[in-house]
């Protein structure tokens, strides 16, 4: 799976708005987590549903 296989989008789902492999996990929230200075692992051992590549794909998504 690429990481931009990894966004999903469903109007059902926040909105419509671009998440994580059909999760409530907006990719704006990810990057709203990296932009306050959390780490990756940070962001992995806080929500452990979420994979390194999910948000390597948020980082490499253009809204």
């Amino acid at each position: 799976m690429s990481y931009l296989e990894r966004i999903t989008t469903n109007p059902e789902i926040c909105h419509g708005k671009p998440c994580i492999r059909g999760m409530r996990w907006p990719v704006e929230v990810i990057i709203d987590m990296l932009g306050s200075g959390m780490t990756t692992d940070e962001i992995l051992a806080d929500h452990p549903e979420l994979e390194k590549e999910d948000i390597l794909a948020s980082l490499n998504y253009n809204i």
